[in-house]
């Protein structure tokens, strides 16, 4: 499904039968920053998309449920990011079924914005909790945190989460693909089981990158794609980006809803795009900017490039303008960088050797390989395509179905030691770890694979309301908050209480587990919980 606008063929093709060519951009970006990058030619027309950070191309950051305004946090599982980036979004040309909570009686997601009093109730974008038979397990996000909270900045869950997928609405569209990354469970709507199969960006997407690490975005030129003149767009999102125009005072936490105590206002500075013209000619060719070309629409309403202005922050290292690192090469200074490439396609990169597993934490994994090399010249490679896989190995046919991983693997000499970490896993589980290495025109090499299972849970390392929220199915459901509030409030503030939530985190884990994976425990469950939430809210602590 993934679109493609063929340019008319004005003059023969460049490349000879064994060469390939291809466009490489690199940039520098600073740390958590959300980047798509896409090609057009002079006048305007758009043609592909060559990269995408994950959270938008395969995770749905771009819409899903929940109103574009509810506050955020690390890997907060809702809100649909519609002003992540307002200005590809508008110049791809494509629309998607917007996506709304299952309770959603509007189907509408600006219905809800500023909605309150009797009419919060039926409006279901304005709420973080969801009742257990539209929920289910949640392998991405993290349920929502309150400041102070552990795990709070961290990008890791404590506790197995439970979130509403969302259904597609009947009446409204989005620019944004759906989540490329779920498999339909019971409790599931029927669309979960398309969203997938509307996402055309999964296949160019990528992890976020680390922070001051090179980076790139190969793309294969295809034959029919006349020499001439052409423009490389790359738009930047990043969430706190506070300055004295476009702080949490400008935009400050939705009001008039409930949980309007987790999380933080996010929305600082808009997207800050970036221009690079250049031409696809006979021989190499490079261009660069080191300049912003201007920044997107703050509410994410349409498409134009506003021009640079004292609005945007152009003097602070990791802000505004300078998202993208200031980098030298060669005596020429850039923030991105365009190059056309010629190179022979039969030398491929060979796989990685030697993948070893250093470590297995509980939640984190860290291996080591030895670097390949590229053809009888051993030249390095350009990057690794690293993907995991849970409960079954990783082959030839599902490598690309697997998810990608958002670590950093920097390119070494052939035969160097590389070592990288994977975090945000589950305890005792069985992982594959599947390694491609890339050259610049990204084509892959061999595939390497390790089989890899995560240490045993921690005690203490769950969240105290465990049963409950396995009962439940949502650690947002209203009364496992109520008792998340008085285990805080009350039973810590004594010895005996602290006591018992002591032995409740030493035996809690394994009761969870198994009310979790039933139906008729859950109910049961929520029969025993249901006096005691019923006293605890007559306390009117």
């Amino acid at each position: 499904m993934r679109r493609f606008v063929w340019v008319a063929l004005l003059v023969p093709t460049l490349a000879r039968a064994d060469d390939q060519r291809c466009v490489d951009v690199q940039f520098t970006p600073v740390d958590k920053l959300q980047i798509v990058a896409w090609i057009e030619t002079a006048t305007g027309q758009y043609l592909d998309t060559i990269y995408v950070t994950q959270q938008i191309g395969s995770f749905g950051l771009g819409n899903r449920p929940g109103r574009f305004d509810f506050n955020s946090a690390a890997l907060w599982p809702y809100g649909r990011r519609t002003t992540t980036f307002p200005v590809w979004s508008h110049r791809h040309g494509m629309t998607f079924p917007a996506v709304v909570f299952q309770n959603d009686v509007s189907e509408d997601p600006d219905y809800c914005f500023g909605v309150t009093g009797a009419e919060y109730v039926s409006c279901g974008e304005n709420d973080l909790s969801h009742p257990f038979d539209q929920s289910s397990h949640e392998l991405h996000f993290c349920r929502p945190r309150m400041p102070g909270e552990a795990g709070w900045d961290t990008g890791t869950c404590a506790t197995a989460a439970y979130t509403d997928k969302g259904k597609f609405s009947t009446t409204a569209t989005s620019l944004y693909p759906p989540r490329a990354d779920l498999i339909r469970a019971a409790s599931d709507s029927p669309s979960v089981a398309m969203f997938k199969t509307l996402d055309p960006f999964d296949a160019v997407s990528q992890p976020t990158p680390v922070g001051g690490t090179s980076s790139h975005a190969p793309w294969p030129v295809p034959s029919s794609l006349p020499p001439g003149d052409y423009v490389i767009w790359v738009e930047t999102a990043q969430e706190y980006d506070f300055n004295p125009t476009y702080d949490d005072a400008t935009y400050p936490s939705p009001p008039g809803i409930a949980w309007s105590t987790y999380g933080q206002p996010f929305r600082g500075q808009p997207s800050i795009v970036y221009r690079v013209p250049f031409t696809i000619a006979a021989g190499a060719t490079s261009a660069s900017t080191a300049l912003y070309a201007g920044y997107g629409d703050p509410d994410g309403k349409d498409g134009t490039v506003r021009p640079p202005d004292d609005t945007i922050t152009i003097d602070t290292p990791g802000s505004g303008a300078q998202r993208l690192e200031l980098v030298s090469a060669g005596g020429d200074m850039y923030r991105v960088r365009v190059a056309t490439i010629l190179k022979p396609v039969t030398e491929l990169p060979g796989p990685p050797e030697q993948v070893t597993a250093v470590d297995a934490a509980t939640t984190e994994l860290t291996l080591s390989f030895v670097a390949p090399s590229i053809g009888a010249a051993r030249t390095q490679v350009t990057g690794y395509d690293v993907r995991v896989r849970a409960g079954e190995p990783i082959t030839e046919a599902n490598f690309a179905d697997s998810s990608p991983v958002a670590t950093h693997v920097p390119s070494a000499s052939p035969g160097a030691l590389e070592t990288f970490t994977i975090t945000g896993l589950l305890p005792e589980t069985d992982y594959w770890v599947g390694i491609r290495a890339y050259d610049d025109c990204r084509n892959t090499g061999g595939l390497a694979v390790v089989k890899v299972t995560t240490a045993m849970r921690t005690a203490g390392a769950v969240d105290a309301c465990f049963v409950a929220s396995a009962a439940y199915g949502s650690v947002m459901a209203n009364d496992v908050e109520l008792l998340r509030h008085f285990r805080d409030a009350v039973l810590q503030t004594t010895a005996l209480g602290e006591l018992g939530v002591e032995a409740y985190y030493t035996f809690g884990p394994a009761v969870a587990g198994v009310v979790g994976e039933s139906d008729l425990l859950r109910a049961l469950t929520r029969e025993l919980l249901a006096p005691i939430v019923a006293r605890i809210r007559a306390l009117r602590f």
